[in-house]
C-alpha cells in the first residue's frame, strides 16, 4: 500500500497527514534557534566589513542580507519538511527535500534518550531530543526542537516502552548523590591550565639552560699577546681569540635575580663578522666574556678588555624633573665619562652598565622627543661600531646635551689620535677595528635621530623625535 505524499496536486497537505496518520512537526521556533548561531555570525561580519575593520569597508552590501536570508530560509525548510511519530514499537523520523530520509528507530533498541538545551533554546522554553541505539557512538534520531515538556513526556515515554512497561508510565523519580560546586569546577580548570603552562614552561626553560650550560661549559678565559683567548663547550669545544683592538664596548649585565649573589654577566661588542666556516658561537659579534661570575671576576676582565683605561668614570644621574619620563626607571639611570671612556648605566630589572672607549667612537647624536622638549631634556648617543652599540646619556638637561655632543665629538677625535699614535707596527694594526672594521659594521642610529658613521673624525649630529 503506498503511502500519500505531501503537498502536490492531488495529494493532501503535510497538516492532512499528519492528522491522519500521527505525524506532527517540530516547534514552530525550531528555524530560529538552528540558524540563530550562524545569522548571528553573518550579521557580524557584516558589521565589522560594513565599519572597516574588515575588507575595504565600502558599507553593507547586499550579499550579506542574501546570506542571511540564505541561512533562515534554509533553516525554514529544513523545519516545514522534518516530522516525526511514534508508530507502535518504532520512533520514525522523515526529513530532507531534495534527498528524503527516512529512519525507523526500534524503541526496543533505545540505548539513552538525552535531552540537551541551548541558551538560546532555553530563553524560548524549547530542548533537543537525541536517541542513541545499542552499539551506537553518536544520535541516531534528533528532534530539534521540541517545547521542554512535550520533548520530557516523549523521552519518558521511550523509555517505559524500552523497558516493557505502559508508555504512560511517568520518568522514575531521581536521587542525587553528589553535585559538584561551581568553585571546586573553576579551581580544577584553573590548576589544569597552570598544570600545562608551568610544563610548558619548564620545557622551554630547559631548553634554554641546556643550551647555555652545554655552549659555555668549562668556560675559561686566558690573557696572551694576541688578545683574550676562550675555551668552552660540552659536546663540541670552541677555541677562540679576541682581539682587544677589535673590542668596541664591554657590557656588564646583572638581572635582578642575580643581584643577590652579587653575579654578574660581561660581554663584548667585537666589530666586524666572523666568517660562517668558523666553529659553531664563534660568528656572534657580541661575545660573553664572563657568562657569570663576581664583581671581582668581572673587575679582572675589565681591566683586560680595556687596558687603556687607567681611571674609571663616575657615573651621574639625570636631573629631578626626568622622573617624570621615566618614573619607573629614573634611579637606575646613571652616565659619565672622561677624556678616554663613557659609561652608561639603564635598566630596573635587567640593568646594564656600558663602557664604551672614545677612542672607538663612530658618532654623537641628540634625540629629543615630544615629552623631553617640554621638560627641557635630551638624550645623547655615543655610537660605536655594531648593532646596537651604544652609551645613553638619556635625560640630561637640553643645554648640557647640546655641550656634552661637541664635547664628546671632541673627546673622541682626541682619544681616536692618542690610540693611533701609541699603537706599535703599522697603523692598520692600531685602527683595524676603527677604520676597516667599524666602518663596514656601523649599525645606522635609529628612528629618534640620523647621524652618519665615520671613521675620522667623529660626527656629531642633533635630531629631534
Amino acid at each position: 500500500m503506498r503511502r500519500a505524499l505531501p503537498g502536490g496536486p492531488g495529494r493532501p497537505g503535510l497538516g492532512a497527514v499528519a492528522a491522519d496518520d500521527g505525524w506532527r512537526r517540530l516547534h514552530p521556533l525550531s528555524p530560529l534557534v538552528r540558524s540563530g548561531r550562524a545569522v548571528l555570525a553573518v550579521l557580524a561580519l557584516a558589521g565589522l566589513s560594513g565599519s572597516g575593520l574588515i575588507g575595504s569597508g565600502a558599507g553593507t552590501r547586499w550579499w550579506d542580507f542574501a546570506l542571511v536570508a540564505l541561512v533562515a530560509g534554509g533553516a525554514a525548510v529544513n523545519w516545514l519538511v522534518t516530522r516525526w511519530k511514534v508508530d507502535g514499537v518504532t520512533l520514525r523520523i522523515e526529513t530532507g527535500l531534495l534527498r528524503r530520509d527516512s529512519r525507523q528507530l526500534p524503541i526496543a533498541r533505545i540505548q539513552a534518550v538525552d535531552l540537551v538545551r541551548p541558551l538560546l533554546a532555553r530563553m524560548l522554553g524549547l530542548a533537543e531530543l537525541r536517541v542513541r541505539l545499542a552499539g551506537s557512538g553518536d544520535a541516531d534520531g534528533r528532534l530539534a526542537y521540541l517545547p521542554e515538556q512535550a520533548a520530557e513526556a516523549l523521552r519518558a515515554r521511550l523509555l517505559a516502552a524500552h523497558h516493557g512497561l505502559d508508555p504512560a508510565t511517568p520518568e522514575p523519580a531521581e536521587s542525587a548523590v553528589t553535585s559538584v560546586p561551581t568553585g571546586r569546577l573553576a579551581g580544577a580548570a584553573l590548576l589544569l591550565g597552570v598544570g600545562a603552562l608551568l610544563i610548558w614552561w619548564l620545557i622551554i626553560c630547559g631548553t634554554i639552560a641546556w643550551r647555555r650550560v652545554s655552549t659555555q661549559y668549562a668556560f675559561t678565559v686566558a690573557a696572551s699577546p694576541d688578545g683574550v683567548r676562550i675555551r668552552r663547550g660540552l659536546l663540541g669545544t670552541v677555541a677562540e681569540t679576541i682581539p682587544v683592538a677589535r673590542i668596541q664596548a664591554v657590557r656588564m649585565i646583572e638581572p635582578l635575580s642575580w643581584r643577590p649573589l652579587h653575579w654578574c654577566r660581561l660581554e663584548v661588542d667585537v666589530a666586524g663578522r666572523l666568517g660562517h666556516d668558523r666553529p659553531e658561537g664563534t660568528g656572534e659579534v657580541r661575545k660573553a666574556l664572563l657568562p657569570v661570575g663576581s664583581q671581582d671576576e668581572a673587575a679582572r676582565l675589565l681591566g683586560i678588555a680595556l687596558p687603556a683605561v687607567r681611571d674609571w668614570p663616575v657615573p651621574r644621574r639625570p636631573p629631578r624633573r626626568a622622573v617624570w619620563k621615566a618614573p619607573l626607571s629614573y634611579h637606575f639611570l646613571a652616565a659619565g665619562h672622561d677624556d678616554t671612556l663613557a659609561v652608561a648605566v639603564t635598566g630596573r630589572v635587567r640593568r646594564e652598565t656600558t663602557w664604551v672607549p672614545l677612542a672607538k667612537a663612530q658618532s654623537v647624536r641628540l634625540a629629543q622627543g615630544p615629552l623631553q622638549r617640554r621638560l627641557g631634556l635630551a638624550t645623547v648617543h655615543l655610537d660605536a661600531a655594531g648593532k646596537r652599540v651604544r652609551a645613553e646619556f638619556r635625560d640630561r638637561p637640553q643645554d648640557e646635551a647640546r655641550a656634552l655632543v661637541g664635547e664628546l665629538a671632541a673627546l673622541s677625535r682626541s682619544a681616536r689620535r692618542r690610540a693611533a699614535l701609541a699603537a706599535p707596527g703599522p697603523p692598520d694594526a692600531a685602527g683595524e677595528a676603527d677604520g676597516r672594521g667599524a666602518a663596514g659594521e656601523a649599525d645606522g642610529p635609529g628612528a629618534a635621530g640620523q647621524a652618519a658613521s665615520v671613521a675620522s673624525p667623529v660626527n656629531a649630529s642633533h635630531s629631534e623625535a
